[in-house]
């Protein structure tokens, strides 16, 4: 359980700063849970890994040009990140400057202004004072790309950051495993008697936060809210009760199963989640994830160690950074079956 057992090299190269010209044209690494096998094939080839009557979980959150910069009263330079919107004119950021706003201080972003109204933890709570939260992002701010992206947002981050099925705002960071797909690719798996689920997790920014304990278990995950209907509640169960394979698309849309599985079945839910999932941590909601590469000592990386295995999981990462797969967002996917 310390922190350091999921270390593993990573070459800074192989960290995707864009995407690919097509959705699709990433890399699957297929891994076989139960043996430790895996082979390299490619994206385009999910849908002959899968059989008719199986099942896929999508996050249909849609993220918001998150990222605010302005100015304090007395000039100083701030940085805004939304990390969740609680109303249509309050929400929960972090904030970076040369020093910590207090509560009743105003921040402007060009003409508009926000009020500090408090803290939670390491967030600060603000409330938009002349436009609502969504018209001043829509107005001023930027699409939020990951820190390890080292470069400016373009106009295509737009587009391609933004999964194509997303429909419900909310999110500071994108479910990234669900970018690889395009409309073709889900008319196909449609085709192929594939179902597809979909319901709504708003990953904040607390996603990217370090793990800063050397034993995992004394970590405390960020809450993020999310809803999951009655209707795929009932889709899930029945798939998996008829002995079809319901496979995650992403961590997010695991960790939102995840949190409503009760009594042996998954139900309807809204709210928030905190869930942290580890070895050691059983997932019971599921047969599978279709994701991306995470960071070195990430809660990612334990997630899907607690599904397939931390040794598996860091040997078949050491095979992807041999192979020059591409890691993180923008990056190549994995298929844990």
């Amino acid at each position: 359980m310390n922190l350091t057992d999921y270390h593993f090299e990573l070459p800074d190269e192989l960290i995707a700063q864009k995407p690919q010209a097509r959705r699709d044209a990433s890399r699957l690494l297929v891994l076989d849970r139960q043996t430790g096998a895996f082979e390299d094939q490619t994206f385009t080839q999910l849908p002959a890994l899968l059989k008719a009557g199986d099942m896929l979980v999508f996050n249909d959150t849609r993220v918001i040009k998150a990222r605010l910069h302005g100015a304090k009263e007395t000039g100083g330079k701030v940085e805004v990140m939304v990390d969740r919107i609680l109303t249509a004119n309050t929400f929960l950021a972090q904030i970076r400057a040369s020093k910590s706003p207090k509560a009743g201080g105003r921040i402007f972003v060009e003409e508009a202004a926000l009020t500090v109204t408090g803290r939670q933890d390491d967030l600060f709570e603000l409330s938009s004072d002349d436009l609502t939260l969504m018209d001043l992002l829509d107005q001023h701010g930027e699409i939020p790309l990951p820190p390890y992206i080292k470069r400016a947002p373009e106009e295509s981050d737009g587009d391609r950051y933004q999964t194509v099925y997303a429909r419900n705002p909310g999110a500071v960071a994108a479910p990234t495993a669900g970018l690889h797909f395009d409309d073709a690719m889900l008319a196909q798996l449609r085709e192929a008697g594939i179902e597809l689920g979909y319901l709504t997790l708003h990953v904040g920014s607390g996603t990217f936060q370090p793990v800063r304990v050397q034993n995992i278990e004394e970590h405390q995950m960020h809450a993020e809210w999310f809803r999951l209907d009655a209707g795929l509640a009932e889709r899930v169960n029945a798939a998996r009760a008829r002995g079809n394979r319901v496979v995650c698309v992403g961590t997010t849309s695991l960790r939102a199963l995840e949190s409503a599985y009760a009594d042996g079945e998954v139900k309807p839910f809204e709210g928030e989640t905190d869930i942290f999932i580890y070895p050691g941590v059983d997932v019971r909601s599921c047969d599978g994830l279709l994701t991306n590469f995470h960071l070195p000592e990430s809660t990612l990386l334990m997630l899907v160690s607690a599904l397939a295995g931390r040794e598996t999981i860091l040997r078949a990462y050491r095979h992807a950074v041999e192979e020059r797969y591409r890691f993180f967002s923008y990056g190549d996917a994995m298929f844990i079956r």
